[in-house]
């Protein structure tokens, strides 16, 4: 592989030099594609046979043994094949928050990679944000108050609003929604025969294992009120009161999030965004703990598709080995 040229502040490229099967260029030069992952915080290898969800799966398992299923979802997606799903099916008007994959939950991929198998008519670029910047660029206060209090996620499935809760826990089974809930830290109450309320308290800062940096690691800004549409916002609080919103968040202590807070992350998340257009083909792979990504609206046929890498949890590190800086350390 070649470095074609890097996208300023954003992925490196990487493009054939000899075979254009993805898989095998990897395995011969994973050692240059890592050290441009560890540099850049994403990768574009272009130019390469990439055409089906398989060929993709195939690069997954060659960078990494350890692939991810999608479960406590956050978002509709569609399973492909074996560790491939859609990216987010929303309506192609509507633009994708940038965020880091799973920072809602404390569990969360270091690695996610994106396949363009149809590139779009018009838009549909996959926005990335250095998380470096975006962490430079706001409050230290802030920033202490997310690492010292966390941040509570308070979610509410109601029938035919929002995801249901057999989508986000992958079951049928209220047994199996509980067992999910205990093994992994989330209160859940039954508040009637429909209506099911979910909260857990994660993280609001991270520390990256390899490089020991802390970075802003949170979905506050997705899932606080204030995302959503003001008319929006007024029609479920009308419905279901300010404590029934299908989605909110606060700090881990039930404290209220300061709207304005949650304003300066946003704008620290666009002012530090850079874009690509896709090309049929591409393969996109990000470092989840350096780089969040998004969608842009779009017009045509899009299909990108999407596998997540490498299970990391603070204080048991990748695949239950500690990391060399543990979070909240």
């Amino acid at each position: 592989m070649r470095e074609k040229l890097t996208i300023e502040g954003g992925p490196a490229v990487l493009t054939p030099s000899g075979t254009r099967d993805l898989p095998e260029a990897l395995a011969e030069h994973r050692e240059e594609a890592e050290t441009r992952l560890t540099e850049h915080g994403a990768v574009l290898f272009r130019g390469f046979d990439m055409t089906t969800a398989e060929d993709f799966a195939g690069f997954g398992r060659a960078v990494s043994a350890a692939r991810l299923d999608y479960t406590y979802r956050s978002t509709p997606r569609s399973t492909v094949t074996d560790g491939v799903f859609t990216t987010t099916e929303y309506p192609a008007d509507q633009e994708i928050a940038l965020h880091c994959e799973n920072a809602y939950q404390r569990t969360w991929p270091l690695k996610l990679a994106f396949f363009c198998q149809t590139p779009a008519t018009t838009g549909g670029e996959t926005p990335l944000a250095d998380l470096r910047k975006v962490t430079a660029a706001l409050a230290p206060d802030l920033l202490d108050r997310f690492e010292t209090r966390g941040v509570r996620y308070v979610r509410h499935y109601r029938p035919h609003i929002d995801l249901p809760w057999q989508t986000v826990f992958q079951t049928d089974s209220r047994q199996g929604v509980a067992a999910y809930c205990v093994a992994h830290g989330i209160d859940h109450t039954w508040l009637d025969d429909t209506v099911l309320r979910t909260a857990q308290t994660s993280q609001g800062v991270a520390y990256h294992p390899r490089t020991g940096e802390r970075v802003h690691f949170n979905q506050a800004h997705l899932f606080h009120g204030s995302n959503l549409p003001a008319e929006t916002a007024r029609a479920l609080t009308s419905l279901y009161g300010s404590d029934g919103l299908p989605r909110n968040a606060t700090y881990g202590d039930g404290t209220p999030l300061a709207t304005e807070d949650l304003v300066a992350v946003r704008a620290a998340f666009a002012a530090a965004q850079v874009t690509f257009p896709w090309e049929r083909g591409d393969v996109l792979l990000v470092d989840n703990m350096r780089m969040s990504h998004g969608r842009r609206p779009y017009t045509g046929p899009r299909k990108v598709l999407a596998t997540l890498m490498d299970s990391y949890a603070p204080g048991r590190g990748s695949e239950g080995e500690a990391p060399d800086h543990p979070a909240g350390s």
